[in-house]
């Protein structure tokens, strides 16, 4: 009932820029505008698999199994492949533009007010349109192109979003990265709540304060590395537990017929994160969207809550002199 509900309510609120249903039911933004609320992510996408077409293959594997929406950034350089993926299924006849929600986000280097709307530019660019869905400051924390922290408020950085939003070059503005205290001050001082904020969400990272906080302000939150440390090669040594091999986690698993990371990616669909799972295996893809079929239990979501340790998997510590880094509490 609550997918049919959330279906419902987004058809109501859609008309001007998704129309495909997909496979993942849609959530409204605060500016009117309306999110797919589970999307294919491609972070690291090249470095991780030294292959330009996996990425653009991933892209057309996941828009064949029902994704809309598609998460990517200037700092990833999968602008370009995301970009060929979306124009060949076009072609094919597969989808319109219209029917995705494409997500990139500005690099720290790019922070003065200035340098947002040409930045921007060269995203879409590479992607080949003339508008993104979303635009997110990647980081709160502004750098020069050696990596060295810049003296660059956010709140400037801000105003350039605004500036491409009213330009139409991005349909919605958001952040990422940024905590209560910077979303309140970006509020305070603009009047203009971000649509989105996309933050490290997790069985060891939930973040439960940040999210009640933007529940009442009514931004949508996007949760990046959803699998967290579960896949033992990719956890560190000092990572806490579960691991995908969990006898309880495989227990709910088996329950419903589903992996263990399907089960998560449940849970925090059940906590109102909208999660971006990445993966450029096919078969990885197409599993990670079948995750609407079923609902987990009170008990169940009690025992995936209690692995939360707030352990970050991310966190740049190299930044932590910046007056505008976000972690240090």
């Amino acid at each position: 009932m609550l997918w049919l509900y959330l279906v419902l309510c987004a058809t109501s609120a859609l008309g001007k820029n998704i129309h495909s249903s997909g496979v993942a039911p849609i959530v409204k933004l605060n500016d009117g505008y309306a999110m797919p609320r589970l999307g294919l992510g491609t972070w690291l996408g090249i470095l991780t698999t030294g292959s330009p077409e996996e990425v653009q293959q991933a892209v057309e594997a996941a828009i064949d199994a029902g994704y809309r929406h598609i998460d990517t950034a200037h700092i990833y350089n999968t602008e370009k492949q995301v970009g060929k993926g979306l124009k060949k299924k076009i072609e094919e006849g597969v989808v319109k533009r219209e029917d995705m929600f494409i997500t990139t986000k500005l690099w720290s280097d790019a922070h003065p007010r200035d340098a947002v709307i040409p930045t921007l530019n060269e995203s879409l660019n590479h992607l080949g349109m003339d508008y993104v869905d979303l635009y997110l400051i990647h980081w709160p924390v502004a750098t020069f192109s050696n990596g060295s922290i810049q003296d660059v408020d956010y709140l400037d950085t801000w105003k350039g979003l605004m500036e491409a939003k009213n330009l139409g070059l991005t349909r919605s503005i958001g952040v990422s990265n940024f905590n209560i205290d910077q979303l309140k001050r970006l509020i305070d001082s603009s009047g203009v709540t971000p649509a989105v904020l996309q933050i490290e969400v997790n069985l060891n990272i939930q973040q439960p304060e940040l999210l009640e906080f933007c529940k009442a302000h009514n931004i949508v939150v996007m949760g990046y590395t959803p699998f967290g440390s579960i896949f033992p090669q990719k956890a560190a040594e000092s990572a806490p537990p579960p691991r995908v091999d969990d006898e309880q986690l495989v227990h709910i698993a088996k329950k419903y017929n589903k992996t263990v990371p399907q089960v998560v990616l449940r849970y925090l669909f059940e906590l109102g994160v909208v999660p971006i799972p990445k993966s450029v295996k096919k078969n990885r893809v197409e599993e990670n969207i079948d995750i609407f079929d079923f609902e987990l239990t009170p008990e169940e979501r009690n025992l995936l809550k209690s692995y939360d340790a707030n352990y970050r998997t991310i966190d740049p510590k190299f930044w932590k002199k910046s007056p505008y880094y976000p972690f240090n509490n």
